[in-house]
Parts: structure tokens; C-alpha cells; sequence
């Protein structure tokens, strides 16, 4: 553990590596069989369970828990079978007082805000950022460049595919499904890749199915397996295959 600066009161547990150069704010705990790599930031407070492992970049606030078996900034591979070119920063920054689940992966550039929790086994993307007090649910998957902001809620099993943005206090319960190529992936990855956007306050039901680039205005409603093939406009609920408006909220 050379170079490195370890506050007060912190334990490091047998079978731990700690590599060069990283931090760990007082009052911190590492269990066994963690990896800590080079350079990574552990805040104050911070419980890191048994088989995590914090690649280069990480950085940690204080009092985050980070639950048994979690991969902290993996690398993008597209192995030559993506178009899309990848290039990211070593950079993962988790904010105080959120929580990673047990088996989480979250892959280099993204960002955590502050009391958001990260649930099991969910997945988050690169070029991610996430806010405060936000919930990804239990096996989730936030592909590339996903925004959610705060106070936001992924329920369980949701897919959120490469560039949707999602608006403050938007809820999204279970097994929702969202695209963002039209083409099918018959042209080269270009502009036309783009997915929803889900603004403030809106709600989508269990299992809605939202296709590429359309727009849930604020405050909509989707009901649950509804299919949404273009753009809802603020204040309504839509359902149905495809989705129609059939209230109005005001």
C-alpha cells in the first residue's frame, strides 16, 4: 500500500489489493477479496462488501455502501462487432450517501449523484449520468449516454437504450423497453440513433414500449403495455396498441 493515504479508524480486511496512489477517508471499511485499483477515491464512511472491484477512476463520497460481487468502471469493448466508435474517460464518481446492489456493473464516464441507490445486478453504460435521490431498479440496463434526472425512479427490469433522456421526478415502473434505431441497424450508427424523451413528472406504465425519438410531454401518463409510436403531449394519459390519448389531466 505504498502512497497511498488511509485516514482514521479505517479497516482493510485480509486478501484485499490495494494498489498505488488511492485514498480512504476515515471511518471506512474494505472487505475481503476487493480490488482497489491505482489512483480510486474512497470518501468517509464508505462499507465496501467482499468481491467488489474499483477499477482506476473511481471516486467515491462519503457513507456509500457498495454491496458484494459490484464491478466499478469497467471498460467498453465493442470486440469489432459494434459500429459505434468508443471513447471514454477513466472517471466514475459515485455521490454521498448512494448505494451500488450486489453484482451491479457500471462502466467508466458515468456519474452518481448523491442518495441514489443502484439496484442488483443493474447495468449502467457508459457516458451515463444519473442524479440525486434517483432509483435504478433491480436488473435494469442503462445503455450508452443516458441522463436521468433527480428524483427519478428506473423500477425493476427496465431497459433504457443509448441517448434517452429522462426529466425530474419520472417514474418508470417494471419491464419497460425502449429503442432508438428505427433502421434496424441496417445504416452505420449515426444521428438518427436516438431515444425517448421522458419529461418532467411524466409516468409509464409495467411494460410500455416506447420507440425511437418520440417525446412524453410533462406530466403524461402511459399506460401499462401501451406501445407509444409518436409524440404524447403534455397533461394526458395515452393507452393501447398504438398508444392514444384517452383522458386529458386538466
Amino acid at each position: 500500500m505504498n502512497d497511498n493515504l488511509i485516514g482514521e479508524n479505517v479497516v482493510i480486511e485480509d486478501y484485499c489489493v490495494i494498489e498505488n496512489n488511492v485514498t480512504i477517508g476515515n471511518g471506512s471499511k474494505v472487505s475481503p477479496f476487493c480490488v482497489v485499483r491505482e489512483g480510486v477515491k474512497i470518501g468517509e464512511n464508505c462499507i465496501i462488501h467482499p468481491n467488489v472491484t474499483l477499477e482506476k477512476g473511481v471516486e467515491l463520497g462519503d457513507n456509500v455502501e457498495i454491496f458484494p460481487g459490484a464491478y466499478l468502471g469497467k471498460t467498453p469493448k465493442g470486440a469489432g462487432a459494434t459500429t459505434r466508435q468508443i471513447q471514454v474517460k477513466d472517471l466514475i464518481k459515485i455521490g454521498n450517501n448512494s448505494c451500488i446492489g450486489a453484482h451491479a456493473v457500471i462502466f467508466k464516464e458515468v456519474l452518481i449523484g448523491d442518495n441514489t441507490l443502484i439496484g442488483d445486478s443493474a447495468l449502467i453504460r457508459e457516458e451515463c449520468n444519473i442524479g440525486n435521490y434517483c432509483i435504478i431498479g433491480r436488473g435494469s440496463t442503462l445503455h450508452y449516454d443516458v441522463v436521468v434526472g433527480d428524483r427519478s425512479k428506473i423500477m425493476t427490469y427496465t431497459n433504457l437504450t443509448g441517448h434517452t433522456r429522462i426529466g425530474k421526478d419520472v417514474f418508470i415502473s417494471g419491464y419497460v423497453m425502449t429503442t432508438n434505431d428505427n433502421k434496424f441497424g441496417a445504416e452505420n450508427y449515426g444521428e438518427h440513433v436516438y431515444g425517448p424523451k421522458i419529461e418532467d413528472n411524466a409516468m409509464i406504465g409495467a411494460a410500455a414500449n416506447l420507440l425511437p425519438n418520440v417525446t412524453i410531454g410533462k406530466n403524461a401518463v402511459v399506460g401499462a403495455s401501451s406501445l407509444v409510436t409518436k409524440n404524447v403531449p403534455e397533461n394526458v394519459v395515452v393507452m393501447g396498441l398504438p398508444a392514444r390519448i384517452r383522458e386529458n389531466k386538466k
